[in-house]
């Protein structure tokens, strides 16, 4: 058994909570830009002042509507700034925030508002208040849904609602607030089972915040900018959207990544927040480009220069001629792929998924380090990370302050400290199977170095055992699949099989550029194309770099090409894309006994 704990920070006090920063901001530093917003195309400063007297009115409103201390209301919404507004005016009014994915179904809405027995729904949209209408009948404790966008904006009604409740009142709701005190329940993806709805205290939020402080002393300066994007339902987009706030970094929404590059170039960033894919799709727009235009071979340079600066970065050794490559190509390569991210981006977070070590290098060697995280929405997003002061390619970085891990004598991760939740609402069997003398017990496999530094290896529950009995965790093999810009999504399968096989799913928008590169008709689909030996080839070298990691029993040897992708809709895919084995193995059980028939 192996273990590692990083030194704690100044502890959080008993009568603090989340809601106190809108007001310490707003008195000491109110004239600091808070906020930049979009509003009719152009970004709007709001300072931290404006934003407390928002907050202010917006809790008035939810008190009116008959929230009291601890009833939950529901935030079903895209990325935008309402969605921060609204989840500080709940904890102004002492009411517990329940995020809703905007994608999900009318049952998993149904689920989770029943579950929490929120009292009070705020959506976004028109067809976000008839997903809760179709179930309201079925839900008793439901009162009041308020709608972001529309004739009567949910803000401007809560403002005009609670015009008359005292300021007073609503300070002296948020004092009464306490860290131990919920702050809100956030329902897991539910990959194995009906979603959980994690319960995460005043105290579990500020000991992430600070503890992210103490990671990047740098990123999180005052004056600094984060555009978020990814969904503030996700632990790990609030976590940081939360630091940013508290250390006086202005923050930017944008919820339509289809503007991503856009909204990159106006707000242009100090740091961005993201998942694995976004980084790839970043790296393999630019390479296509750079071929495209007939400049592959210098594109190509530049990238093998990258890795192997970020390389010599670790050996502390970086020859001159490595130097000089690296200084030519960031005149050439380099200052306009940070372009792409803004142009004054410094770094960036990732988590949700693994990177890869080349993709790392990558980043890390063009002058945007990526800092790779882990975590579970159960230990409020980060319990390790790499940061500006350690870091190591390959890994999840070291516990965050305050945290230890130790890895079990079967592998798994297991994590204690102030960030870890401390119950599953409504669900005491859960909360026992997870929860062990304060040590969480995650699911994930991992390796821990004489460092701290943590490197996860799998799902314990995803743990495939052949026929002949080998065992073989499929995460890394997927991961590595996802990272060939050719697919989308990769299963692994095999339990109880002879060998290992994969079901594997086309980026749709990558295709039409590897039929312009093949020779494909413009008009071909997938679902035309799953045995065309072009297709398969191209699959195949992916297949076969993923097979590099493993050893000969737990190499792929077969695949099939599925016509369509993963879906959310499908109940294949979580709001996070993470899948669900069962509803993909159901869904295609034909394609997977195809593997072994064929």
């Amino acid at each position: 058994m192996r273990e590692y704990s990083a030194p704690a920070i100044a502890a959080v006090a008993d009568d603090e909570n989340m809601s106190d920063v809108v007001w310490v901001n707003a008195e000491r530093f109110g004239e600091t830009v808070s906020f930049r917003r979009q509003l009719d195309g152009s970004w709007r400063d709001v300072t931290a002042r404006e934003f407390a007297a928002q907050v202010l009115s917006v809790a008035k409103g939810l008190v009116k509507a008959g929230v009291k201390q601890g009833d939950r209301v529901a935030l079903m919404s895209k990325t935008r700034y309402e969605w921060t507004l609204i989840d500080f005016a709940i904890w102004a009014a002492g009411g517990i925030t329940v995020p809703i994915y905007e994608t999900s179904s009318a049952e998993q809405a149904h689920w989770i508002l029943t579950d929490s027995g929120a009292k009070v729904a705020v959506v976004e949209t028109a067809a976000h208040a008839e997903t809760i209408e179709s179930v309201r009948g079925r839900l008793s404790d439901l009162e009041h849904v308020y709608q972001i966008e529309g004739d009567k904006p949910a803000v401007e009604q809560l403002t005009e609602l609670g015009k008359d409740v005292a300021d007073d009142e609503i300070h002296g709701r948020r004092r009464a607030v306490k860290a131990n005190d919920t702050a809100t329940i956030v329902y897991t993806s539910g990959t194995t089972g009906r979603p959980k709805g994690v319960v995460l205290t005043h105290r579990n939020l500020l000991a992430e915040v600070r503890a992210d402080i103490k990671a990047f002393p740098k990123l999180m300066e005052a004056g600094n900018s984060l555009l978020l994007f990814l969904p503030l339902a996700h632990i790990l987009a609030r976590a940081i959207a939360l630091t940013a706030f508290t250390s006086r970094v202005t923050l930017g929404h944008t919820p339509d990544i289809k503007n991503l590059v856009g909204d990159l170039g106006t707000f242009r960033p100090t740091f961005v927040v993201a998942v694995p894919r976004v980084f790839e799709k970043v790296y393999n727009t630019a390479k296509l480009k750079a071929h495209s235009e007939g400049k592959g071979k210098i594109f190509d340079a530049a990238e093998a220069t990258a890795v192997a600066y970020s390389r010599a970065k670790d050996t502390g050794r970086i020859g001159f001629g490595l130097r000089l490559k690296h200084a030519v190509f960031d005149k050439l390569v380099y200052t306009k792929l940070r372009a792409a991210l803004g142009g004054r981006c410094i770094a960036a977070v990732s988590g949700g998924a693994p990177l890869g070590g080349r993709l790392a290098h990558f980043f890390r060697g063009l002058g945007v380090p990526v800092f790779e995280g882990y975590g579970l929405t159960e230990t409020s997003a980060a319990a390790h990370v790499n940061t500006e002061e350690a870091f190591k390619v390959g890994t999840v970085g070291r516990p965050v302050a305050g945290t230890s891990v130790r890895i079990a004598s079967d592998g798994e991760v297991l994590l204690k400290g102030d960030v870890v939740f401390t119950r599953y609402w409504n669900n005491e069997q859960a909360t026992g199977e997870s929860l062990e003398d304060g040590w969480f017990h995650t699911g994930d496999l991992g390796e821990l170095d004489d460092e701290g530094f943590l490197k996860i290896t799998g799902r314990k529950k995803e743990i495939i055992v052949t026929a002949g009995g080998k065992n073989v965790a499929p995460a890394g093999l997927e991961d590595t699949l996802k990272a060939n810009p050719l697919i989308s999504q990769a299963m692994v399968v095999g339990d109880k099989r002879p060998f290992i096989g994969a079901l594997i799913t086309i980026d749709e928008e990558f295709f039409p550029t590897w039929k312009s590169q093949h020779g494909k008709p413009e008009n071909a689909t997938v679902a035309d194309l799953v045995d065309d030996a072009d297709l398969r080839a191209s699959v195949q070298e992916a297949v076969d770099e993923a097979n590099k990691q493993v050893s000969h029993a737990e190499a792929i040897k077969k695949f099939v090409i599925l016509p369509n992708d993963f879906t959310e809709a499908g109940g294949e895919v979580t709001p996070s894309m993470k899948l669900k084995r069962n509803v993909v193995s159901k869904n295609y059980a034909n394609a997977i006994e195809q593997l072994y028939t064929k």
